[in-house]
């Protein structure tokens, strides 16, 4: 419902923005613009912060690692 709701408003929102001419329409690109360059910096922030979290590949690990691909 609160998806919906929304749209809706997204819609009612962007089709006023565009009667007002080229300054709405303007509002209505930085807008957009604006919400795409944000979601990028959170999945990077949220990128970041996983790959510090994730466990490193010890010697042990890169041994045999190496061992298999040599086997190959």
């Amino acid at each position: 419902m609160k998806l919906f709701l929304s749209i809706i408003s997204s819609s009612i929102l962007g089709y006023i923005l565009l009667l007002m001419g080229p300054v709405g329409g303007i509002v209505a690109l930085g807008i957009v613009v604006g919400c795409i360059f944000r979601g990028l910096y959170l999945l990077n922030d949220i990128h970041k912060r996983i790959s510090t979290i994730t466990l490193k590949e010890d010697k042990v690990q890169k041994a045999y690692r190496d061992y298999l691909e040599e086997k190959r």
